[in-house]
């Protein structure tokens, strides 16, 4: 066994790992892997010591094994694949990446292993990366999944000159499997084509972006932060009624520029669907009734999709909002952009990473000026909902830093997208896209 394991020299001796094994001594296994974010730098065989202890803590054998492989063998190509693998598998895919490069120039290029390290990058956020490497090894691409991939990642980094190239190259697949994944890369094109003659589609364009990639309209951007790394998402925030109201305000905007008509409000079982959708039924002057699988020509009314999901039969319900039926608007008021639900909706009123509904245990101010925790309202739905109706709903002027957003401007963009709005399946939003934000680790 090498020395590295031996009973006198267990811990890593790279200088970049002493926080990461320290965190481990303390039993804190996040705070290493925050540790390890910022040791790229460091030999693998290192790397992999502090990750198999962290790994044995936490009960993943399999990447602790893998861990101890890699240990045992920083120059196999196997060992570095198995090790990347383990973590793409136990969600660290940032470990991966290093492992999987040097894996990648060990066996000159196996596609086995330039998938998974595009899936890592992909897992990352590092589109860039992602269509870079795939590109440096076109010669020997297979069409599917390999080119699709490539554009695929393409998008996902803000170069549609080269997503458009390499879509071109593709031909339909003969694997009925692909069919799907095809018709929704087409479908994102033809968005982009669209949002293209609305914005600039720049690394700046929240909205359009957003519409690209799920065919999701923004109603509204985050007046804080936005030239300090938050670009029009929230990163924290205490909802309030004002601030639903102007979100059910601005989708009845985008139900008018589309020339949407529907007959009803559906309402979704979590409680918070139900207060918004209730307050919905109001502003938009229709009828109210429970959510039912394929109904048409109706909104569907979701507070955050995320906790629709963690309800009674939440997995069941999103499943049934995949597919769409025919005049049927999904609309999510608060939408999780860091851990995107399961299904994307039509509308959106905000991008968050933490939110707290207006009727959820928030914080207030204590009567010594700091802050407390509140109560939950738990007052009937129908009352909060008709205090949503009777909010002010003049917009949050924020920090004065955030380009000015009229409802004008929406509705000049959903008049220009709406040809290709509200069309295929609700496929689920895996990536923040080409516009960057900054998040709380």
């Amino acid at each position: 066994m090498l020395r590295m394991f031996s009973r006198r020299n267990r811990r890593p001796t790279s200088p970049e790992l002493t926080k990461a094994w320290e965190c481990l001594d303390a039993d804190d296994v996040p705070g290493a892997l925050r540790q390890l974010r910022q040791a790229d730098a460091a030999p693998l065989a290192q790397v992999a010591l502090v990750v198999g202890r962290a790994a044995r803590v936490s009960g993943f054998d399999d990447l602790r094994a893998a861990a101890v492989g890699l240990a045992a063998h920083p120059d196999q190509a196997r060992a570095l694949y198995d090790y990347g693998y383990a973590c793409v598998e136990r969600g660290v895919p940032h470990l991966a990446i290093p492992a999987l490069r040097e894996a990648l120039r060990l066996s000159q290029g196996s596609p086995a292993v330039l998938r998974e390290l595009v899936s890592a990058y992909e897992d990352e956020g590092r589109h860039r990366e992602a269509a870079d490497v795939l590109l440096a090894h076109e010669g020997g691409l297979t069409d599917w999944p390999d080119r699709y991939l490539l554009v695929h990642n393409a998008v996902l980094a803000g170069d549609l000159g080269l997503a458009r190239r390499q879509h071109t190259l593709l031909p339909d697949p003969e694997d009925a499997t692909w069919l799907g994944a095809r018709e929704r890369q087409n479908r994102v094109l033809e968005r982009a084509a669209s949002a293209g003659e609305a914005g600039p589609l720049d690394h700046a364009d929240l909205r359009g972006w957003q519409y690209v990639m799920g065919g999701t309209v923004l109603g509204t951007l985050s007046p804080y932060g936005y030239d300090a790394g938050m670009a029009g998402r929230y990163a924290w925030i205490q909802d309030t009624h004002s601030q639903c109201l102007l979100g059910l305000l601005r989708l009845r905007s985008v139900l008018d520029a589309a020339g949407v008509r529907p007959r009803s409000v559906s309402l979704l079982p979590d409680r918070g669907s139900r207060i918004l959708g209730l307050a919905a039924a109001e502003v938009l002057d229709l009828p109210a009734e429970p959510f039912e699988a394929g109904r048409p020509d109706t909104v569907v009314v979701a507070y955050d999709l995320g906790t629709t999901a963690d309800a009674a039969d939440g997995p069941r319900t999103l499943e049934q909002l995949w597919d769409r039926a025919p005049g049927q608007v999904l609309h999510e008021h608060a939408s999780c952009w860091t851990d995107p639900p399961g299904v994307a909706a039509d509308s959106v009123t905000l991008l968050h990473q933490s939110a707290v509904a207006p009727w959820e245990a928030g914080l207030r101010q204590a009567a010594d000026g700091g802050v407390e925790p509140g109560e939950p309202d738990e007052r009937p739905a129908a009352v909060i909902a008709a205090e949503i109706v009777g909010a002010d709903a003049t917009p949050d002027e924020g920090d004065g830093r955030t380009p000015a957003d009229p409802v004008e401007r929406l509705t000049d963009f959903v008049s220009t997208v709406r040809g290709t709005w509200l069309r295929g399946d609700r496929a689920r939003l895996r990536s923040p896209g080409p516009v960057a934000s900054s998040r709380f680790l």
